[in-house]
């Protein structure tokens, strides 16, 4: 799966696993592969020469992998005036790699994280799917999803005035606990976790949770053994994070109250096991 083929969000109803009485729900089909690292087929070195731009650029990525520690400044590369040459040479050796994102809002930018995790490749687009900003980042994240993510977003949630839909039994003291932890989240507090799996929640209760929490700017699919999809929500610090098997079954489904899910970023471990097998990558090439 490409990063333009993220499925859409999908929480609430069909979010749980099967009932006891047999009745199927529904929810979108997720890849069910295991993904798993592959060095990516690099060209002979001599069929590299003349793209000294490439090469150039990619030991600037190596050694911004090797001096990045977490919490730290992403740091951009711009592609957007490659030649067609050069940027092939990029893509060859970067590859796709697990982590896939989709932002929305005023602009449309589509993130793939490389075979080598903290290495993301972003993708500014206009209104027709051009795009018009190419660019790579290191970091943990890049900056616009940990940055952008929430501007504008509800600080509290507000329970209708009107009596709570027919089945809507558990879903208000949760919103009581979003209130409390969103407002409270400071970028030193562990993230705060709600596993909807293990709480007595309704079809009902799940579906108004969804409505009233209402859709973000951010997609993710990370991909593993199994898929994980996180989508922010329209209140601030709260994402929704479900966990698919193989067998594509929602195993476990989550709010979280974090500034990004640890699960969508490369930890510092990553950033260094990228920045040694790039530059194994970049030896062929001197």
């Amino acid at each position: 799966m490409s990063f333009y083929e993220i499925p859409a969000v999908t929480f609430g109803v069909g979010s749980q696993p099967s009932e006891e009485d047999g009745a199927l729900l529904d929810y979108q089909k997720m890849p069910d592969e295991m993904v798993t690292f592959s060095m990516p087929a690099i060209p002979e070195p001599e069929a590299v020469e003349g793209m000294d731009v490439a090469l150039a650029l990619l030991t600037r990525v190596q050694a911004a992998l090797e001096g990045y520690k977490a919490g730290d400044q992403e740091q951009l590369f711009d592609l957007t005036f490659m030649d067609s040459a050069n940027l092939s040479l990029v893509d060859q050796v970067l590859g796709e790699g697990e982590v896939s994102v989709v932002f929305s809002r005023t602009i449309q930018v589509k993130i793939q994280e490389s075979v080598m995790a903290g290495i993301w490749r972003v993708r500014y687009q206009d209104g027709t799917g051009i795009t018009y900003k190419d660019t790579l980042e290191v970091g943990s994240i890049p900056g616009l999803i940990q940055d952008a993510t929430f501007v504008g977003a509800a600080a509290t949630l507000t329970l209708p005035d009107e009596p709570l839909p027919e089945g809507v039994l558990n879903a208000p003291p949760l919103v009581a606990e979003l209130n409390e932890k969103a407002q409270a989240y400071r970028p030193d507090v562990p993230a705060h976790v709600i596993n909807l799996t293990l709480l007595p929640q309704t079809e009902q209760d799940l579906e108004f949770l969804g409505q009233l929490l209402g859709s973000g700017a951010v997609t993710i699919l990370s991909r593993g053994y199994g898929n994980c999809r996180i989508t922010s929500t329209g209140m601030q610090h709260v994402w929704w994070v479900q966990y698919f098997n193989s067998q594509d079954m929602n195993i476990l489904n989550t709010l979280e109250v974090t500034d990004v899910p640890a699960v969508s970023c490369a930890a510092q471990e990553d950033l260094k096991d990228s920045a040694d097998r790039l530059k194994e990558i970049l030896e062929v090439y001197q």
